[in-house]
C-alpha cells in the first residue's frame, strides 16, 4: 500500500491517504454498493425479503404446533429455568388436535328424533308402514355406534357417507311431515283436535331442532372427526368461547349438545343469538331452519287457539 502526503494549508498538517480510499472519492455510489454487498447496509427490497421470510418461517411454526398431538406438548414452563418466565398459555383445544368428542350425546338426541316420529299420524308419514323408516335409521345409528363407540374420532368415508345419509332420512322424513301438516292446515283437513294438533306440531318443532343441530355438527370445519384432528382451522359457527377463551378451560371444544343449543335458539328466536354464522352455508342453513320454525309453530298454534275459542 502506497501513501500519498499533503499540506494541509497553514496549518502545516499531513494527511495521510491510501489508494484504496480514491474509488470512494471517485465513485460515491460505488462505494455505497459495496457496503451493501458486504453486509453494512441493506436496501428496502432487502429488508422486504427478510421480513416475507420471517412471517413465512412464523406460519410454518404454528402449522407444525397444531399438527403435535396433545400428549406430546410441553407443559408451561417446561425446560426453562427458574425466573426466566413461562411458555405462553396453551392453544385452545378447538385449535389443536384432540382426543375426539363422546358419541353418547348425538347417539341420544338422533335416537329421540327417531322416536318421535313414532306418534306421527299416518298421513303425516313420509313412507308406508309407518315403523319402516325409524328401524331404517335406528340400523343406521346402531352400525354407527358400533363403529366409535366411545369417540368420534375414526376418519371413514364409509362412514361419514352413513352419518350424512341418517341425517337426510330424518330431515327428509321431517320436512315431509311439515309439508303435509301446512297443507292440511292450510286446507282445513288438520287440526280436528286442539291437544293432537299440538302433540304432533311440538314433535316435528322438536325434530326439526335435532335434525338442524345435526346438520351443523356434521358440517362445521369438515365435521367431527375433522375437528378432532384440527385440519381446518376457519370455523363456520363463532362461539363465545372462541371469541373470549379466557371465559373458557383450556381444553375446551364445540361438541353436539353446543349445536343442539344452537340450533334451538334458532329455532325459538328465529335468529342467531350467542353464537354467529360465519360462512354461507352456515348462514342459509340458519335462514331455512328459522323459516321452517316460523311456519310451523305460527300455523300450529294459532289453529289450536281458534279450536280452543
Amino acid at each position: 500500500m502506497t501513501a500519498v502526503a499533503s499540506r494541509a494549508g497553514h496549518t502545516g498538517g499531513v494527511r495521510i491517504t491510501s489508494q484504496d480510499d480514491e474509488p470512494a472519492r471517485q465513485d460515491p455510489a460505488r462505494h455505497e454498493r459495496t457496503e451493501s454487498r458486504d453486509g453494512q447496509r441493506d436496501s428496502p427490497a432487502d429488508s422486504a425479503l427478510i421480513l416475507e421470510g420471517i412471517r413465512a418461517l412464523h406460519g410454518r411454526l404454528d402449522e407444525f404446533e397444531r399438527r403435535i398431538p396433545p400428549s406430546e406438548r410441553p407443559s408451561r414452563g417446561e425446560g426453562q429455568p427458574p425466573g426466566e418466565g413461562s411458555q405462553p398459555d396453551p392453544m385452545p383445544a378447538w385449535k389443536r388436535p384432540t382426543d375426539g368428542e363422546a358419541r353418547w350425546q348425538v347417539a341420544v338426541a338422533v335416537a329421540v328424533a327417531v322416536a318421535l316420529q313414532l306418534p306421527l299420524p299416518d298421513r303425516l308419514v313420509l313412507v308406508h308402514p309407518a315403523w319402516l323408516l325409524p328401524v331404517v335409521e335406528g340400523l343406521l345409528l346402531l352400525v354407527l355406534v358400533m363403529a366409535n363407540p366411545r369417540r368420534i374420532n375414526r376418519e371413514s368415508r364409509a362412514l361419514r357417507l352413513l352419518g350424512l345419509t341418517l341425517a337426510a332420512l330424518l330431515s327428509l322424513a321431517n320436512a315431509w311431515s311439515v309439508a303435509q301438516l301446512v297443507t292440511g292446515l292450510v286446507q282445513g283437513r288438520e287440526g280436528g283436535a286442539a291437544g293432537p294438533l299440538l302433540v304432533t306440531g311440538g314433535a316435528i318443532w322438536l325434530t326439526n331442532i335435532i335434525v338442524f343441530g345435526l346438520w351443523y355438527w356434521e358440517f362445521d370445519r369438515g365435521g367431527p372427526v375433522a375437528r378432532a384432528n384440527g385440519t381446518r382451522i376457519y370455523p363456520d359457527f363463532q362461539f363465545v368461547q372462541m371469541a373470549s377463551p379466557e371465559l373458557a378451560p383450556p381444553d375446551w371444544e364445540p361438541t353436539f349438545g353446543d349445536y343442539v343449543y344452537l340450533a334451538f335458539t334458532n329455532a325459538a328466536a328465529f335468529s342467531p343469538t350467542d353464537v354467529m354464522p360465519l360462512s354461507r352455508w352456515a348462514k342459509m342453513g340458519m335462514t331455512a331452519q328459522a323459516t321452517v320454525s316460523i311456519v310451523t309453530v305460527a300455523l300450529v298454534v294459532a289453529r289450536a287457539v281458534n279450536i280452543l275459542r
